[in-house]
């Protein structure tokens, strides 16, 4: 009994050290609410369900900081993410599935190790006028490449004069090949007063699980928004191309965003317009439309709601779950959502 106090003590002793030595926050969101989708389909495939995360995805992160001198700091961040309406873990059941990375910080800028966004993702995300989130999530028309990456060594440079960039680099980590499995992104942007813009490419290469090549995709994204004060304008282009091993091109489109943010009352309507354009035989085209409005309660708690709906061709297959994701080529689903958002 006396050794395992004794040990009890010490652990928390070491534990309480390095909570002293090491700035560490911790944060998160809690979201949930009602939605009603409508795939289209031939019979009444309408459902009603309370999700998580329809407006931010709902996390619980640990952010620290520990000044090693001379301007160089150590840096980490280890992010989870759950389901509020069953508790489950997000991400495919990992423990830190929306981020887990360290590095250090300093004049130079800062360079981190782990599993991290990839650099197209923030880039869509400054832009949006849905943030990510809700009905008109830019991902339902543009490619973020699954947002997260394994294995990533970022760089991310300081700002000089409201321009910024980072570059990453993903390893595929297999076997006798450097390049199957890897991705790489790169992000440039300047941000000064009323004008937000930013240039982000993503390149990928897939690899079978014998770790054969199995096709690559890339993307070049330019967007910016301008702000008014009373009014934000966003806008987006993106080209997209891609080819399986054996050459032939799958992927060949470019994507459009037409965006706008309004403050209204202790809140903002948001609305945005998004169309595919597909170039090979056989793809159809796909528009998009949503609108919504987030009510602010306190500096940290919303109600929000959004409706959106596709309009694709009867080959296209754009849903709310991203491209390629409608029930059925030419159906035209759609989502209405209400909700409460809390930021901590």
């Amino acid at each position: 009994m006396k050794k395992s106090l004794l040990a009890f003590t010490l652990v928390g002793t070491f534990a309480y050290s390095a909570v002293a030595q090491t700035n560490v926050t911790i944060y998160g969101v809690a979201d949930a609410g009602i939605a009603i989708n409508d795939s289209d389909a031939p019979t009444d495939a309408r459902t009603y369900r309370l999700e998580s995360g329809q407006q931010s995805g709902s996390r619980l992160g640990f952010r620290g900081t520990e000044d090693l001198g001379g301007g160089l700091s150590a840096i980490f961040t280890l992010e989870n993410g759950f389901s509020i309406d069953n508790g489950q873990l997000g991400q495919g059941g990992r423990l830190f599935g929306r981020q887990a990375w360290v590095g250090l910080n300093g004049n130079f800028g800062a360079v981190k190790f782990g599993r991290q966004y990839n650099p197209i993702r923030p880039a869509l995300e400054s832009i949006d006028p849905f943030a990510l989130g809700l009905a008109g999530n830019m991902t339902n028309v543009f490619l973020a490449y699954g947002e997260r990456a394994d294995n990533t060594i970022n760089y991310s440079t300081p700002k000089f004069g409201g321009f910024s960039g980072q570059v990453a680099y993903s390893l595929g980590e297999i076997a006798g090949s450097t390049s199957a499995g890897r991705q790489a992104g790169l992000l440039l942007g300047y941000n000064s007063g009323p004008i937000n813009v930013v240039l982000a490419y993503h390149d990928q290469n897939l690899a079978t699980a014998t770790g054969a090549n199995s096709g690559s995709a890339d993307t070049i994204m330019l967007g910016g928004t301008y702000d008014f004060s009373v009014a934000k304008l966003h806008a987006a282009y993106a080209v997209n191309k891609g080819e399986t091993a054996a050459g032939a091109t799958n992927v060949d489109s470019t994507d459009m965003m037409l965006g706008l943010t309004a403050k209204l009352g202790a809140g903002n309507v948001i609305a945005s317009y998004m169309r595919k354009n597909n170039d090979l035989a056989g793809n159809g085209d796909s528009n998009l439309w949503a609108i919504g409005y987030t009510y602010d309660i306190s500096k940290r708690t919303n109600l929000y709601t959004s409706y959106g709906r596709v309009k694709n061709d009867p080959t296209g297959l754009v849903g709310f779950g991203g491209p390629l994701t409608a029930a059925g080529a030419g159906r035209d689903p759609s989502t209405f959502n209400v909700g409460v958002r809390h930021r901590f």
